[in-house]
């Protein structure tokens, strides 16, 4: 099972006085540490309109992730499919993927928040159907020769190509959601599929099978990465771990569900902070190796498990997240390989 760690958003709580420029200095530092700690990849999250600046340039930030480091994967964990231009969207992942020399993995998603739809100017109920006609567009792009690819949303001419081309003709594409038509629609035309952090150990089994009879029903070949996402800290004891990710774990997951609902959240209640809490991995390496051993365990743990162990939690600490993520390399990796 490979690990990997983010997902950076660059958020600012209210407590924090620092520049925005340092935040995304520490994104870089962060992205630095995760390679020298021997973890499998790096991440990056999207929204807009935020008043605390949630991380919304995706591409430009792996870029520089990218330059920054030289064996780490790198990608979006997740990107708003349906607000992206294709053509743009084409350009910039290859551009992102050959300067990181074959390392990106471009995840998708459907995306939710009303105003995000509305200031794009993207109808909100075409979304599914926009992220599958963008994945069929990016295939083709990515193909050698030139376009030929029909949009049902873009006016896109069919003769032109779309420069620069990926290695092999080919970027590694992961798309995210727990409802059954996302979970097959991952299967018939990803490369991959993220299991949402809200999901329990069994309803990613459920899903994971799911894709692996589909995949063989339908005799569709290749490989198939399983990634699955989770909020989670590693410390010298459960009850440190808990206080040390506590706030910042708290305050993004309020922020999400106004993300979500698309209206103020000024505090999540108790049984919703418990409720997080419960789903949460933390605790010592050993806490947190036999948690991960349960879900490696659960999906047949091959090589085609990539588990996202989420220790960027806004306003935390440099140094703090720096030394959890030595840990998760020293420690906890070597135990699930």
């Amino acid at each position: 099972m490979q690990l990997g760690t983010g997902l950076f958003t660059a958020q600012q709580r209210p407590d924090d006085d620092r520049e925005p420029s340092e935040l995304y200095d520490e994104v870089l530092e962060i992205t630095r540490t995760i390679e020298d700690a021997g973890l499998d990849s790096a991440w990056v999250s999207e929204h807009h309109f935020m008043e605390d600046g949630y991380l919304s340039g995706t591409m430009p930030t792996l870029g520089a992730m990218a330059a920054a480091t030289d064996d780490v994967e790198i990608g979006t964990c997740i990107a708003l499919g349906p607000l992206y231009d294709p053509i743009r969207l084409a350009e910039d992942a290859v551009t992102v993927d050959l300067l990181a020399d074959d390392r990106m993995t471009l995840g998708l998603a459907i995306g939710s928040n009303p105003r995000e739809f509305d200031v794009f100017g993207v109808p909100r109920e075409e979304r599914a159907e926009r992220l599958a006609d963008l994945v069929a567009f990016l295939r083709n792009a990515w193909s050698e020769g030139d376009l030929d690819y029909d949009s049902e949303f873009h006016d896109i001419p069919t003769d032109v190509p779309i420069t620069p081309s990926p290695v092999n003709n080919k970027a590694p594409i992961m798309l995210g959601g727990a409802a059954r038509p996302a979970v097959r629609r991952a299967a018939r035309t990803a490369d991959a599929w993220c299991a949402p952090s809200s999901l329990s150990i069994g309803g990613v089994k459920k899903r994971v099978d799911d894709i692996r009879t589909v995949r063989e029903e339908e005799g569709i070949d290749g490989n198939f990465t399983f990634y699955v996402l989770q909020h989670g800290w590693v410390g010298d004891s459960r009850e440190e771990a808990w206080e040390t990710m506590k706030d910042g774990y708290l305050y993004i997951q309020r922020r999400y569900a106004e993300i979500f609902s698309g209206e103020t959240v000024e505090e999540l209640d108790a049984e919703r902070k418990q409720e997080l809490k419960d789903q949460a991995i933390f605790g010592t390496p050993e806490q947190v190796v036999d948690k991960l051993d349960t879900y490696r365990e659960a999906l047949g743990g091959g090589d085609d498990i990539h588990f996202i162990f989420r220790t960027y939690h806004p306003g935390v600490g440099t140094d703090e997240m720096r030394e959890c993520i030595h840990r998760l390399g020293d420690e906890v990796a070597p135990e699930l390989r």
